[in-house]
């Protein structure tokens, strides 16, 4: 019951998709417009005769070999694996690409449209959402900001509990960091 490029196919022309299929390599090429991404390259691929799946998108950053932030670039990437489902980041060190990956084997099931759009939706936002500018930032900085977009949510989740929270934590941060620069400036 393996999969084919013909229901690969189906499934990207149920959602409108355009693609172009290798069938020698046993790969359909694909992309999407990010939010972040000009254009983030997709690549489906069958292997072992149609029983083991992989979809990814190569080239999400290049040339990072000689990167001077690398080690945190490859940190980031480690986390985001950490705090995410499926997806799996690859470095080739010869180049210094990174690539995003989910792969799994399919063996003796077949690959459902369902399993494929959340492969495809999780690629896509996990990528282009998260990671990219996320390492983007860590990149420029050699810091990881970590996840904003979950450190806003916890805020807005505390603050449904206890109204007004955020707004005190914020004036008691601030007020902290004058105390703190008065007494460095040598002030009382």
């Amino acid at each position: 019951m393996a999969a084919t490029l013909t229901q690969i196919t189906g499934y990207l022309d149920r959602m409108g998709w355009v693609y172009k299929v290798r069938a020698e390599e046993g790969r359909v090429v694909t992309g999407v417009q990010g939010n972040h991404l000009d254009h983030l390259l997709i690549v489906i691929a069958l292997e072992e005769e149609g029983e083991f799946f992989k979809i990814y998108a190569p080239q999400v950053i290049q040339g990072l070999k000689d990167h001077p932030h690398l080690a945190a670039a490859l940190q980031t990437l480690l986390t985001i694996s950490w705090e995410t489902k499926m997806l799996q980041w690859e470095y080739d060190p010869s180049d210094g690409e990174v690539r995003a990956i989910i792969e799994f084997p399919l063996e003796d099931s077949s690959l459902t449209e369902r399993q494929f759009l959340r492969c495809l939706d999780a690629l896509v936002k996990i990528v282009d959402e998260k990671a990219f500018p996320r390492l983007q930032r860590t990149l420029e900085t050699g810091h990881d900001p970590g996840d904003e977009a979950a450190d806003e949510r916890f805020l807005l989740e505390f603050e449904q509990h206890l109204p007004g929270v955020a707004e005190r934590i914020y004036r008691a941060v601030q007020r902290r960091k004058e105390r703190i620069n008065s007494l460095s400036d040598g002030h009382s």
